[in-house]
């Protein structure tokens, strides 16, 4: 008698050796949830300021700045806190490098 794997078994297969999203992807997908307050391509949009083409090392000390506390906030505090470190160094990588 032979085994032969189950449809389900293959399928689970298959995504389990899938490839995870790049970098670049992922931050483009992190930073559409940026765009609605800092606006389009994130080059701010009236009092809340640009994220295009700052430097990474400001934009991910700011976020943890939000993220602890420290600096003060309407809403980012409770916004970054939503993000995880990977998610993070992703979206500012893509803002990093656009302009």
């Amino acid at each position: 008698m032979t085994h032969r794997p189950s449809r389900a078994t293959l399928l689970f297969g298959l995504l389990a050796v899938a490839p995870l999203p790049a970098a670049a992807e992922t931050g483009a997908l992190v930073a559409q949830g940026c765009l609605g307050c800092h606006g389009p391509n994130g080059a701010g949009m009236g009092p809340v300021p640009a994220l295009a083409g700052r430097d990474g090392a400001e934009l991910r000390a700011l976020m943890q700045a939000f993220r602890d506390g420290t600096r003060p906030a309407t809403i980012m505090d409770r916004i970054a806190r939503g993000y995880t470190e990977a998610e993070v160094a992703a979206a500012v990588e893509h803002f990093a490098g656009s302009r």
